[in-house]
């Protein structure tokens, strides 16, 4: 991904930053904010990658669409603005949720799942993730019809795949097997 290392640094500055002055939880809302808000506007995306769009104009609309956000966020956006990597604003948001969660004892963790997953569900992928890693995670749900049912739970490298889907690929290849075995 383009920009990464960059996005790495600022990231590490801003929440450096944010820990001094007490505001990390605060700067995390904002930084999920802020990701979800990109996420949703072609028009943003568009403005904050624009060389054409001043910078003044960037800087007045971050502040206007995020006027609630704490101070060290919107200090972000004039140094990222200052230093032409505004363009890279949705990737930093990123980068300080990852280093948020990382230092806090939290891991991300994905589950994809057929359908939303519910309570009950989320308790046991919990469990399940304590048992593989010792530890709890947040968790992000990916739709996938492919899995049919169960999960596929992904926690930094380790993947467990409790899924329909595998279960059936496994049972499709035994067959196969010992189709070829009773022939000879």
């Amino acid at each position: 991904m383009k920009g990464t290392r960059a996005a790495q640094r600022y990231a590490k500055a801003i929440i450096s930053l944010a820990g001094e002055k007490n505001v990390t939880k605060e700067v995390k809302q904002d930084m999920d904010s802020i990701i979800k808000t990109i996420a949703g506007s072609n028009d943003l995306r568009n403005l904050l990658s624009s060389p054409v769009v001043r910078d003044g104009i960037k800087k007045s609309a971050l502040k206007e669409i995020f006027k609630d956000a704490n101070g060290v966020t919107l200090g972000a956006f004039d140094i990222l603005i200052e230093n032409g990597r505004i363009n890279n604003l949705d990737a930093v948001a990123k980068q300080y949720l990852k280093i948020y969660h990382g230092t806090s004892g939290m891991q991300e963790a994905i589950v994809t799942t057929a359908v939303p997953i519910n309570t009950n569900l989320e308790a046991k992928i919990q469990n399940k993730i304590k048992e593989l890693t010792g530890a709890g995670a947040l968790l992000k749900n990916v739709i996938d019809e492919s899995v049919i049912g169960g999960f596929i739970l992904r926690v930094g490298d380790l993947q467990y795949d409790a899924s329909i889907a595998r279960n059936l690929n496994n049972l499709k290849r035994e067959f196969k097997d010992n189709t070829y075995v009773s022939k000879i």
